[in-house]
């Protein structure tokens, strides 16, 4: 990671999260690095998270969100992604759990808003059917309104957020686990400065590229990859800004045979007119939130 000069050795790694702490992205961030101490920063956005890490001022690393598997891509992500200069050098799987969140001694019948991320919200809809009584409210961010809700002391109004959010706010879980899909898993990504290695068996590879406009240049892409042997795990089309109707391909998949990398990735510039090793990582775990 790329620590600022005159931060000691021995300080925890400082880790960029987009929402406030609490937020599922320290959680992500949390299991990732179970093995060491780390030093959780906050960031508003997702911009500001990456630009972060790439100065390396304020933080040493980030954990990103990239796609949902209920909601699907974050495609503004990618996008980011695309054009920063950092490496993807690992990533972690996370199940949502979304708890209903009030000041104590409240019950639902008390609360007539609940305030939340729109995705959130959008996980927990059918819950709410049930309530009509309640309004539901979008903000930025689930940890940040549960802090909302304990620092202004809002009493009859909820948050959809975390546990861990809860906890550190002093909120009570009024209705646990309201999702609607209990397999609802959010994807993050480890961004940093590490050179791109892979040195692993069945490890995964993220690129983006872009092809030719004209019958079958995808086509010849995925045959790359094919005889590559190359297990094929996510595909993503993004929209070029001012050339209409031509696309950027976020592509990730893994290889087998860790030796095969440097001849697909040759293969794949043949193909391509513009490709980008976004990182080399290690497939990732699943974790409990």
């Amino acid at each position: 990671m790329n620590s600022s000069n005159d931060r000691p050795a021995s300080a925890p790694p400082r880790i960029a999260i987009q929402g406030a702490a609490g937020a599922f992205h320290e959680i992500a961030a949390r299991r990732y690095h179970h093995h060491r101490d780390i030093a959780i920063v906050p960031m508003e956005t997702f911009e500001d998270l990456v630009r972060s890490v790439e100065r390396g001022h304020q933080s040493d690393g980030g954990m990103m969100a990239i796609e949902n598997s209920i909601a699907g891509s974050l495609l503004y992500n990618y996008q980011l992604l695309d054009e920063a200069d950092l490496h993807i050098s690992g990533e972690v799987y996370l199940r949502i759990r979304h708890q209903l969140l009030a000041l104590p001694g409240q019950s639902i019948a008390d609360l007539r808003e609940v305030h939340s991320h729109p995705m959130a919200i959008a996980q927990c809809r059918p819950f709410f059917r049930k309530h009509p009584h309640i309004r539901l409210v979008e903000r930025n961010d689930t940890a940040g309104s549960a802090r909302w809700v304990s620092d202004g002391e809002h009493r009859g109004v909820g948050a959809i957020a975390s546990t861990l959010a809860g906890e550190q706010y002093g909120l009570e879980v009024i209705a646990p686990g309201i999702e609607t899909n209990k397999k609802n898993y959010t994807r993050f990504l480890v961004l940093d400065h590490g050179p791109s290695q892979l040195d692993h068996p069945g490890a995964k590879v993220s690129v983006c590229l872009t092809t030719s406009h004209e019958p079958g240049s995808l086509h010849r892409v995925l045959e790359a990859l094919l005889r590559a042997g190359a297990n094929l795990t996510k595909i993503q089309s993004m929209p070029i800004i001012g050339q209409e109707w031509h696309y950027r391909f976020f592509i990730d998949f893994t290889l087998a045979d860790p030796l095969a990398f440097g001849a697909t990735v040759d293969h794949l510039g043949v193909v391509t007119e513009d490709l980008k090793i976004l990182g080399t990582y290690q497939t990732g775990a699943y974790h409990d939130s």
